[in-house]
């Protein structure tokens, strides 16, 4: 990018182009679309945990007048395949086969039975009441330790266990590094958390009998990924479906699975023939939709006298509920918690173990920051060695992190780190947060009867990672894909493979485009969220890869349209290309601004004289590739006062150091750490998406499920710190670290105020709180 056109755009808080249109309600939500005939559906779910379905009786609620349809497993049967993890799984994985919706038994608390279809959704509600399910209950396995138990029954006929995967693996050599070392072990078990987007899932499918074509309005991050896995099981060819995502209400990675929903109304579409639309309440939501994290760590650090941690010895195990998320694995999550287990830190040496069980629970999906247990189980050890150790946690870090003169440098399970600046961020929040003064003030709070406490947890996230880390993980990423297009106005459309849903895209990538070609933001149009028009990509937008490999793409493309104008441009004005600059939408030749053409003149010539190569017109398309580099991170203090009588946790302050290279738009950025940290203040004390041991749930309101409020919000201070560029786009992702690092935080500050105790579980509620004091 030209120095003087990067000034105007990229790096300043402009004001995002999405803000006219959604914030004066003036969005294209699921709900807000209307087609002709369009019919409204609802889905029938289990109340019980686990159990056969005897019979099912419908006739009530067929005859209510509007009633369209009661769909059951039955009526699916030749229009939709049966559902499995896909072949081409790492050897290992269970693939249990299922339906979309539950045949002969039921296997969690919302599990999908039958979709009502209705002229409206009072009618389709009323006739699901009136639907009658007769069910032979079965032993519920609620927790891992049931999972394991031979004696409860298993999920899936088709499987002798409910385990659904294992692996182990040893990296650097683990026992010589343990033997004659102090070891200190811990146990985590957090809590099992919902995704709680502000939109809930829906879908609104269109299927035209005379043409065969199938569009699907869906709340999805992962349009082109959708349309595979329904192109599979409906049967449908893939030139006659389209995938369109309006405005979608953020998704937290709940929305980039194949939902069985999906599936169902799709096919509802073809069976009926006429629109049908499915948007589910929130109740809906909280049941029946994926949940996140509830795995158990079991964790031992090899350590010497002087606080360096030689090695970690991590046993995982993760309770997946009762059904695949696909396209994901039941191993999906395993071998990226693997990966990042070392964090920055100089770790050699580690013995990794992962086993991964179904129970009678929601599925489990992706959830911002989907590898967090490794954060978390290191940041809480770090703090515990160091109390074992008789050290404060910060020389601990100090002594342990990778300093930036030692990189590049591989960590033990094969990615490369560059560029972190994790001692620096240390160093920083330690100076803001004040840790030198910090125990005096605890003291004189304590001889008051309060109770201060000061955490750190330091991260990194790849965002998109190195090149080299997707193979560390085992699995394979294809580059990014971008197109742009001047138009014949001389205003640029660039279309990305990015399905957003709040990350503000439809700015960010226009500042890239608009710097890169030198013309007004507002004359930059991004193109989304639609399969008939978007470059393929399985993923979507997920993994922190937008910044990087978006931005890189659309800026490429942008750049490969320029020289084209540039071209046309120069023979209209009889001087070489290179000669030329765009400024403000106008072509003319450096240091002569008084012979420029506006660049709507060019665009027309071009247009009217044909196209001159296979990219017709003025449009190029490019093809990114990862970077090296390519992680964010930082570190994150927080100062917490405890009651001692109520045991309420108060957050005092605040803070986050934090890299990830050069900023975009510094307000967007900002606004991805806060929400992420909110996300995970209400992670560390208050949300917990609560099964009891029969497996019923407890958590399907916001009376059960408590999340944070702006009351429980703190202000949240934030700094930046650059690495120095590895490469020309140094923009990494910044959305998932709030969410990775302000649960540990939260937790080594409580455990601090607490005198050093050992918090093994959240959320920490004041009745957690309350018995960790009496313990202490």
């Amino acid at each position: 990018m030209s120095a003087p056109a990067a000034a105007r755009f990229v790096g300043t808080s402009v004001r995002r182009v999405e803000d006219d249109r959604i914030l004066r309600g003036r969005g294209r939500y699921i709900d807000d679309l209307r087609l002709p005939r369009m019919a409204q559906a609802v889905f029938l779910r289990s109340s019980i945990a686990h159990g056969r379905i005897a019979a099912l009786d419908a006739e009530a609620a067929l005859a209510i007048p509007g009633v369209v349809a009661v769909i059951t497993a039955a009526q699916l049967e030749g229009v939709v395949h049966p559902m499995q993890v896909g072949p081409q799984a790492p050897p290992g994985n269970a693939r249990p086969i299922f339906t979309a919706l539950a045949s002969d038994r039921v296997r969690y608390v919302g599990d999908p039975i039958a979709l009502i279809v209705a002229e409206s959704r009072y009618l389709a509600e009323d006739a699901r009441d009136a639907i009658v399910v007769d069910y032979e209950p079965l032993d519920a396995v609620a927790t891992i330790e049931q999972a394991q138990d031979p004696g409860r029954p298993t999920l899936f006929d088709d499987l002798d266990s409910n385990l659904l995967y294992t692996e182990s693996a040893e990296f650097g050599d683990p026992a010589a590094a343990f033997e004659g070392a102090r070891i200190v072990r811990s146990t985590f078990a957090p809590q099992r958390v919902a995704h709680v987007p502000m939109e809930c899932r829906g879908g609104l499918a269109d299927h035209h009998p005379g043409t065969g074509e199938l569009v699907y309005h869906a709340t999805s991050q992962s349009p082109h990924g959708l349309k595979l896995g329904l192109c599979g099981l409906l049967g449908q060819p893939a030139e006659q479906l389209r995938i369109v995502t309006p405005d979608v209400g953020g998704a937290f990675g709940q929305k980039a699975m194949l939902n069985r929903e999906d599936v169902v109304v799709c096919a509802a579409s073809k069976l009926l023939g006429r629109p049908v639309k499915w948007v589910e309440d929130r109740v809906e939501n909280m049941t029946g939709a994926t949940h996140a994290r509830s795995e158990i760590v079991e964790v031992a650090a090899a350590v010497s006298e002087d606080g360096d941690i030689l090695a970690i010895d991590v046993d995982l195990k993760i309770d997946v509920g009762a059904y695949p998320a696909l396209p994901f694995p039941p191993s999906f999550l395993g071998p990226i918690v693997r990966t990042m287990l070392t964090g920055p830190y100089r770790i050699e040496h580690l013995r990794w173990s992962n086993s991964v069980f179904a129970t009678n629970k929601a599925s489990y999906g992706t959830y911002r920051g989907p590898w967090a247990i490794e954060s978390l189980m290191r940041e809480v050890l770090v703090d515990q060695i160091a109390r074992e150790l008789a050290l404060d946690p910060l020389d601990l870090r100090r002594r342990n992190l990778i300093r930036l003169d030692e990189q590049p440098r591989k960590m033990v399970t094969g990615p490369t780190l560059e560029g972190v600046l994790a001692l620096q961020t240390l160093e920083r929040a330690a100076e803001v947060a004040g840790h030198d003064g910090f125990e005096r003030e605890r003291v004189a709070a304590r001889e008051r009867g309060r109770l201060l406490g000061l955490g750190f947890a330091t991260y990194i996230e790849p965002a998109p990672g190195p090149p080299d880390f997707m193979a560390a993980v085992g699995m394979h990423l294809p580059d990014e894909r971008a197109v742009a297009r001047l138009e014949i106005n001389g205003h640029l459309t660039v279309i990305t493979a990015q399905a957003p849903h709040g990350q503000s895209h439809e700015t960010t990538l226009a500042q890239v485009a608009a710097s890169e070609f030198g013309i007004p933001l507002e004359h930059v149009r991004v193109v989304h969220g639609d399969t008939q028009l978007t470059p393929f990509s399985l993923i979507g937008t997920g993994g922190s890869r937008a910044a990087t490999m978006a931005s890189g793409a659309a800026l490429h493309a942008t750049r490969a349209v320029k020289g084209k104008v540039l071209e046309v441009a120069g023979g209209m004005l009889e001087i070489a290309p290179e000669d030329l600059e765009i400024v403000d939408a106008v072509v003319r030749p450096k240091g002569d601004p008084e012979r420029g053409m506006a660049l709507a003149d060019v665009a027309m010539a071009a247009y009217f004289a044909g196209p001159a190569d296979e990219d017709d017109g003025l449009r190029s398309s490019a093809t990114f590739q990862q970077p090296p580099g390519g992680w964010s991170g930082g570190t994150h203090a927080c100062i917490v006062e405890v009651d001692p009588q109520t045991g309420a946790v108060e957050i005092r302050r605040y803070i986050v150091i934090e890299d990830c290279g050069e900023l975009i738009h510094p307000a967007i950025v900002e606004g991805q750490i806060r929400g992420g940290i909110a996300q995970g203040v209400g992670i560390a004390l208050l949300e917990n998406a609560l099964y009891d041991e029969e497996g019923n749930f407890l958590a399907s309101t916001f009376m059960d499920y408590l999340v944070p409020t702006a009351m429980e919000i703190p202000q949240i201070e934030i700094e930046h710190l650059h690495s120095e560029p590895l490469a020309e786009v140094s923009y990494r992702g910044v959305g998932e670290g709030g969410t990775i690092a302000a649960p540990p935080a939260i937790v080594n500050a409580v455990a601090d105020a607490l005198g050093g105790a050992r918090i093994t579980s959240m959320p920490m509620t004041p009745e957690l709180v309350l018995d960790l004091l009496d313990g202490a």
